[in-house]
Parts: C-alpha cells; structure tokens; sequence
C-alpha cells in the first residue's frame, strides 16, 4: 500500500519475524506489536486500544485486512483514535486465549477469527467483534461508524466502562476450585454422549461446521480396543467419510481445517499441522483395527505432503497453507469437469465417477472440489490422480506460514511416530526423530522451551502445550525408536512442567508459566479444543512416565490434575477426553511391555504395536543398550525376551510374540 507521494508505507510490523505481521508491514495503520511500548503509549496517552488478532492463513483475516487495514480513510481513523496493536494468534495463544473469552463474555457468542476487541489503556476489553467490513452489511456495522462511536463512549462514559470492566474481570476470573475425585462412570457417560451426537448418515458429532476433533475420535480408538463395537463404528464410519470427502486433498493429501457443511464435502481449505498430526496417527489406529486400505492411503499420501511442502531443511515442519491463492479460497484446489477432460482424455469417465466430477457442482462458479467415491486401490484412479496432481502443481500456490511452532510440531512427531511403528514405516519414524532434534538444538535453551521459531530465531516463553505435547510426541518416539538421551529430555521437560507451570496449591496446570509476563488473568483450562488441552497430556504424560520411571511426583501431579478438574469432567466428559484418558489408565493399568533382545530380532516382536491396545506402553530395547531407567532395565540375555507388567508386577518372562496377551 503506497500513500499519495507514492512512497510504500512501512510501519512497526516490519521488524517482526511473524509472517502474519509481516503481512501488515505496509498498512496505512499505525501498527505496534503488543509490548510494552504500545501499551505504555495507551496510558501516555490516555487512548483507547485497538486489539486485532488473527493469523496468516486465515481467509476472513485477509478480507478485513484488504478491506479495512489496506485503507488510506480506515487507516486515518484508527491512527486519529486508537493506539493499534497487531496480534499473531499462533504465536501469542495467551492473549488469544483472553480474549476470546472476553469476546463470548461481552458479545454472547463465540468469538473467531479476526478478533477485534477495544481496550482500555489498562488492557481491560470494553468492546468486542470479529470481522468488521469497511461498510454496512452482513448485518454488520461499517469499521469507521464502529469506531467514532467507541471512541465517543470512551470519551463520555468512562464511569460505565470502569464498571462494566470491574464485572468483566470478575466474570474471567476462575471460580474457586472443588477438589473431588471424578468416579468410573464419566467414562461410559463420554461414550454415550458421543453416542447420542453422532451423526448416523454423515459421521461426525455436531453439525455444520464440522471440526474433525480428533480427541473425541482417540476416546473412540480406546473404546474400540476394549471391544466396544459402538465406539468402533462411530470412529471407523467418521475417519471413512473424512477421508473420503472434502476434508482430504484426494489429490495431494493432508487435511483441511473444517467442512463448512455437514457431509464433508466442502471445507474451510486451510492445512493446518496442528490437525494433521493426530489425524495421521488416527488413520493408523484405524487401519490397525479394521484392515481396511483406505485408511493406510490416507496416511501415505498425508506424510507425503508432510515431507513435500511441510517440512523445513533443517527438519521441524511448518505451521499452516493458506486458504486462498490468486485472492480467493480454494482456488488452487477446485476443478471444472472440462479442466479434468482435457488432462485426462479417454481416462475422464473412469476417474469422473471416481472422483464425483460427474455429480453436481459443489463449489462456487459452477466447480468442483473432489471426494473419493471409488475404489482407493484402483490403479486406474491412481494414474489419474498423478496427472491431475502434476496439472494442479503448476496453479499459482497458497501462502505457506514457515514459521515453526513447538507445540504444533509436536504433536506431529507424536502422529508421524505412531503411524510410524503401527505400519511399519520407519522413514516417518526418522521424520519425527529428525523434528524432535531440530526442537532440542534450536528451541531447548538451559532447561526451558521456546514456543515457536522464524527467521532463525527462537522467540517467546514456551506455553505449558509447548511442554506437554513434547513430553506425550517423546513417550511415543521412543517406543518406535528408543534413545537414552529421548529419556533424559522427556525427564528434563516432565521437571519444567512441574516447577514452572503446577499450580502447587490447587493442582493442575497454568497455560503460562510463572515467570511469564503479567497479563489481566493467567488462564488454565483442561478442554480439548482443536487442539487437547495442555493440562490434560500433562497429567497423562507425566503419569505414564511415572510408570516407566517409578516416579511417585509424576504420578502425584497427574492425579491433583484429575481432582482439580473432577467437577467439570463430572458435568460435561467429551470435553476433557485428554484427562478422561488418564482417569481410563489409572482405573485399569493398561500395561508396559519391554521387549529385550539383539535388534535383528526386536523386528518380529515390533509388529505388536500395530495388533494390540495403543495405550499399552511398548519399548523394544537392544541388548548394547546402557544406563536404562528402572521400569525398563531388563536383563540382556543374547535373545529376545519380554516382561508385561502391570500395577508394579510383571508377569514371568516369555520368548515369542504369540504368547503375549494385552
């Protein structure tokens, strides 16, 4: 954006490693990041604050921004008004966290992305929205009208706005704490209330829009190994119309963030990483429980793109795709049936029909956006998608966020590692080693993690997801691959968790730790959103580490996380699937096997991991291996022998696959 001497504004975001500030860098608006320098100048100036958040994949980001922030005559406005901070969501989650809570409080609905919300110089939210246009319409008032009114109600009513945030902040602020032990029956309550939502035409849970919440789908995963045949089906007819739908790139692979209908036909087509992993470690569990090939595909053609257009040099993985090119969503992806012919020739019908072209159209302007309605294994459909995938690799792409976030990173080791030793697949296994090693060397700094990384740098206190979600992707790299030093990491990382996120009086977990910058409310939360919530694979993974490593502190704070949040796991069980595992694990002990032999003869026992239950903790340990911790530290004996243990006590030792029972 130039102004009218032709010179190309350039405002405070120019110096931000965001590449969703840097995409504000030459706005008209008088941008701060968040930092002290803006949030003293407020109070200097007595000015209201302009709070906008949201990140760089985002569609109705784009929008607001080109019609809006892009604007010479919005632009005046808020410079004249507001002190303007710019927020990268992905970087910055406490603050999103905050207010977006705020937003549902002062608005009555659920908040989104952009999120605009007005502060006082003090922080407080008086006044929030999401996406505003520069004029009236959607039933939405013009972002300049907006404005001068704000600003009015902060110039003459400054008495109501100190009231109204006196109750905001009461409203935010957690309400004292009920300790109680949440009882077995949570734990059928979440499989009937997934039961009693379940979509018996479309799969899924809810409605359009439909998230993929895959939380829900790895209680279901648990369920169907203990041979629950409801929990099976829900979780194998969900993954299939996924799969098979518009939520996956049939031609490209990986996942996009949601289907904005109730078939999941067409979706909202950002990739986000943070989706892909844990759906990628459930297309193994479901090829583990059903055989079917489809699920195996999925997973194949996700790592692929994982490794095309995901993965850095150095080896961590991206964030997200944007969901627009060339200015609109889902451009890059769409087809017309003339566009398929002329690539595909005397192939079009076959692949027509197999890929729903011959259907009505399902997307804007009379295109398509393909499903799988055939047969996974065709050969025929294999060639075609190949071609059709070459053609489209010559669109003009979307916007690729490179920034490298830890949390989001993690939990694709966790999926890459899982798949990995479930099928065999020790290439994704080396993925996933290779990513925790970038982790280690560039975001592990004297004891403590740095939440993302950008132009070389590692920037910004790591969350307590940063911790966790590595803690959990660690406990399951090492049992595709063990390595001493993956152990003396996980133990370093389970320490920082207790020391600098515990809440010691309550129990549970803080998302920020305590040496973080003081915000108006430091959130702690155990809901599984789209991504699980921090605090629950904290008690889960400090409470399996605790088995492997005979630490009674591990297995202390886990349970004071279940206590603390044991009312709220009472009322509403679906919600907390992170923690409704770990109260799974402590009611019947799922086991730990330990398998000790040459490496040449670890590989026949290693295809267990795909034949039994994914919460039995597995390691296969070389007899050359030293130093191993107490849970594990089986005798060498020069062949393969295994221990399964169970509540401190192991069963006597046996020398062949078949005779172990899980």
């Amino acid at each position: 954006m130039s102004n009218q001497s032709g010179m190309q504004h350039v405002n405070r975001l120019a110096g931000e490693p965001s590449p969703y500030l840097q995409q504000h860098k030459h706005n008209p608006v008088d941008w701060h990041p968040w930092g002290a320098e803006a949030l003293e100048k407020a109070k200097r100036e007595d000015k209201p604050i302009l709070l906008s958040i949201g990140y760089s994949t985002c569609h109705w980001c784009h929008v607001m921004a080109h019609e809006c922030f892009e604007d010479e005559e919005v632009a005046a406005v808020m410079n004249r008004l507001f002190v303007n901070i710019k927020v990268d969501r992905e970087e910055r989650p406490d603050l999103d966290q905050i207010y977006q809570h705020a937003h549902q409080l002062l608005a009555r609905r659920a908040g989104g992305w952009p999120l605009t919300v007005f502060l006082t110089p003090d922080q407080v939210p008086f006044f929030a929205g999401t996406y505003f246009p520069r004029t009236p319409r959607y039933n939405l008032p013009g972002f300049i009208g907006l404005m001068e009114q704000i600003a009015e109600v902060f110039r003459s009513r400054r008495a109501d706005i100190e009231a109204q945030n006196q109750e905001v902040l009461a409203a935010l602020k957690e309400p004292p704490r009920r300790e109680t032990k949440p009882d077995d029956a949570v734990l059928q309550r979440a499989t009937d209330d997934l039961a009693s939502a379940f979509d018996k035409v479309h799969g899924g849970f809810s409605r359009a829009p439909k998230f993929p919440r895959p939380g829900e789908l790895e209680w279901l995963v648990r369920e169907a190994w203990n041979g629950d045949e409801r929990a099976r089906h829900m979780l194998l007819f969900t993954l299939e119309q996924m799969v098979r739908g518009g939520l996956f790139d049939q031609l490209g692979g990986g996942f996009f963030r949601y289907s904005v209908d109730e078939r999941w036909q067409i979706p909202h087509f950002e990739k986000m990483l943070y989706d892909n992993g844990p759906l990628l470690g459930l297309c193994a569990d479901a090829f583990a429980l059903s055989g079917n090939p489809l699920f195996a595909r999925a997973a194949q053609m996700t790592v692929e793109w994982l490794a095309r257009e995901m993965t850095a040099p150095e080896g961590g993985f991206y964030a997200a795709l944007d969901a627009d090119s060339e200015g609109h969503e889902g451009r890059f992806y769409v087809w017309t049936p003339d566009e398929a012919r002329a690539l595909l020739g005397d192939e079009y019908a076959h692949a027509a029909q197999a890929f729903a072209l011959d259907a009505p159209a399902n997307f804007e302007n009379d295109s398509w956006h393909l499903q799988l309605a055939g047969d996974p294994m065709d050969p025929h459909l294999e060639a075609a998608r190949q071609r059709l995938f070459a053609a489209r690799a010559r669109r003009v792409r979307p916007h690729r966020d490179e920034k490298i976030l830890t949390s989001w990173n993690a939990l694709m080791i966790k999926g890459l590692a899982h798949a990995g030793r479930l099928m065999q697949r020790p290439g994704w296994i080396e993925m996933a080693r290779r990513a925790a090693d970038f982790i280690r060397d560039r975001l592990w700094r004297e004891g403590r993690l740095h939440a993302g990384y950008a132009d070389g740098q590692a920037r910004l206190n790591g969350y307590v997801d940063d911790y966790a979600f590595l803690l959990d992707a660690l406990l399951e790299l090492m049992q595709a691959h063990y390595r001493p030093e993956d152990m003396a990491w996980a133990q370093a990382i389970a320490d920082a968790l207790l020391a600098n996120f515990e809440d010691k009086e309550a129990g549970g977990f803080y998302f920020t730790s305590h040496d973080h910058e003081a915000l108006i409310l430091r959130t702690r939360t155990a809901v599984d959103q789209a991504t699980p919530a921090g605090a629950g694979v904290a008690a889960m993974s400090l409470a399996r580490l605790g088995r492997i490593l005979n630490e009674p502190r591990y297995a202390r704070a886990a349970e004071r996380t279940l206590a603390c949040h044991g009312v709220e796991l009472a009322e509403m069980p679906v919600a907390f699937t992170s923690l409704l595992a770990t109260l799974a694990e402590q009611r019947q002990d799922p086991g730990l096997l330990v398998v000790r032999g040459p490496q040449q003869e670890l590989d026949a026992w290693q295809a267990l991991a795909g034949r039994k239950p994914p919460s039995t903790l597995m390691f296969f340990l070389s007899d050359t291996l030293a130093g191993l911790p107490a849970g594990l530290d089986k005798p060498a004996s020069g062949k393969a022998v295994a221990w399964l243990c169970r509540a401190g006590a192991c069963l006597p030792p046996c020398e062949s696959p078949a005779d172990i029972e899980l």
